[in-house]
């Protein structure tokens, strides 16, 4: 498990911030103690990523969400269930956005729109 830990954290530590020229990590978005991985079946593991947006408010909570499952569902070198949750307490409307953020056919909708898509593409691909 650990070692799958470290493949986590190591994806989206470079994703960056939609709105600044940081990525998640330097803005403290994500730190280590955001990642949580749990075996839950023969080479199959649950992934629990718990995010801090910088502000209480911040608009781009669910892009950053978003961005977070893109980059993992397409670089996790595992089987696994991925689960993204804003940290509790550090945003007005957690509930809202973690339930779209977990909602397979809202994530889907959201990337069939050019503009989202492309914002996104941005933000997960590697600086070359």
């Amino acid at each position: 498990i650990v070692g799958h830990f470290f493949s986590t954290l190591d994806i989206i530590r470079t994703i960056r911030d939609p709105e600044k020229p940081n990525t998640l990590e330097e803005l403290e978005v994500v730190t280590e103690s955001c990642v949580e991985v749990q075996e839950i079946g023969e080479d199959e593991y649950l992934v629990i990523i718990r995010f801090t947006p910088t502000v209480p408010h911040c608009s781009l909570a669910t892009l950053i969400g978003l961005c977070l499952r893109i980059k993992l569902q397409r670089c996790l070198p595992f089987r696994h269930k991925l689960e993204i949750y804003i940290s509790e307490g550090t945003h007005s409307t957690e509930e809202d956005i973690n339930k779209q953020i977990n909602d397979k056919e809202r994530v889907a909708a959201a990337m069939e729109n050019p503009n989202l898509r492309e914002i996104v593409e941005q933000c997960v691909t590697e600086p070359d």
